[in-house]
C-alpha cells in the first residue's frame, strides 16, 4: 500500500480496530477483497490468530496477504458481517 493511501485509510479506521480475538468470539470470518482485480474470499480467523496473535487488528491483515487470483498485495480486510436479508423492508401493520 502506498504512503498516500495509508495516510487516507488511517483517517477512516476506528481508534480501536476489531481484532482476531473479537472475530473468533463473534463467530465471524474475515472478508478479504483484492483492490486490484476484485477477487474476494472469506478466511477463518482461528489459524490467523494462532500465527499472528489474537490481538492482531483485522484491518492490518491485508498487508500480510496476497490475492490468490492475481497475486497482488493490495488487499482490504474487514469482518464478514452476515447478510441483512437482501434489502427487504419490514412493513408495519
Amino acid at each position: 500500500m502506498g504512503w498516500h493511501k495509508r495516510q487516507h485509510t488511517a483517517l477512516d479506521e476506528p481508534k480501536n480496530p476489531t481484532t482476531l480475538a473479537d472475530m473468533i468470539h463473534e463467530g465471524l470470518s474475515v472478508f478479504c477483497w483484492c483492490n486490484r482485480c476484485g477477487h474476494n474470499s472469506t478466511v477463518d480467523p482461528v489459524p490467523l490468530a494462532t500465527a499472528l496473535g489474537p490481538l492482531f487488528p483485522v484491518p492490518e491483515l491485508g498487508g500480510r496477504m496476497r490475492c490468490s487470483l492475481c497475486q497482488a498485495r493490495d488487499i482490504a480486510t474487514r469482518p464478514a458481517w452476515p447478510s441483512h436479508g437482501g434489502g427487504q423492508i419490514a412493513r408495519h401493520i
